[in-house]
């Protein structure tokens, strides 16, 4: 469950204003509006990569405002993916595990689990450069989800992908959904992959002082 609470913002001339929506457990939730109005921004609150001026952030009914971004227990895909150059496919979905001291016998066995799920398994001991756009968003997905997150965050993860692999990827993260039942929210300015995806669908809108999340 992801719930704001009349949340609110302001940096420079940007600004949210009591923005408040709940997306239940299980949910994927697609949010959808112009550019700039703050969608990456609601994100960002959420990871707890930008922190709010009022109101309150709550994941599975508990109120994290106020808690450190590792503490928070999200996955989250940016939408330049923000892999790691240095590191193999491999190390890429260990890398969340590792950092929570799990040991190498849960983390072997996690990693198959969604290596297989997403597909990349003759992947693995590959470096990302040379792999295609496909290939980067699965393995950004599978550092996302390897940790077992509360809730998966998606700033427009099939916006850079041609329209063969962005239907590929449809299908992929309707698999997960499948798989995992996990809380997701999903940013996208494509209506085709709302209405292919989302169980509800949410859309911000930003006139004068007034920030508006409606239910579609």
């Amino acid at each position: 469950m992801i719930e704001l609470k009349n949340v609110a913002l302001r940096s420079g001339s940007f600004f949210l204003s009591e923005v408040s929506f709940l997306i239940p457990s299980g949910v994927y939730a697609v949010l959808m509006g112009k550019t700039g109005v703050g969608k990456t921004t609601i994100l960002e609150s959420i990871c707890g990569l930008r922190k709010i001026t009022s109101g309150e952030i709550h994941i599975d009914s508990i109120d994290v405002t106020d808690w450190l971004p590792g503490d928070r227990q999200i996955g989250y895909v940016p939408q330049d993916l923000a892999l790691f150059p240095t590191m193999t496919v491999r190390e890429h979905l260990e890398f969340a595990l590792l950092l929570r001291k799990e040991s190498r016998t849960a983390i072997n066995q996690r990693v198959d689990e969604m290596s297989e799920v997403l597909g990349i398994r003759s992947l693995m001991n590959r470096g990302i450069q040379g792999l295609s756009g496909g290939e980067r968003q699965r393995v950004a997905l599978g550092r996302a989800l390897t940790m077992r997150p509360s809730i998966l965050l998606l700033d427009e993860p099939l916006s850079a992908l041609d329209e063969n692999t962005r239907i590929e990827m449809q299908a992929l993260l309707a698999k997960i959904k499948s798989a995992t039942g996990v809380t997701t929210l999903h940013v996208t300015h494509n209506q085709q992959e709302a209405e292919t995806l989302a169980d509800m669908t949410l859309r911000l809108e930003r006139e004068l002082e007034i920030s508006r999340v409606t239910v579609l």
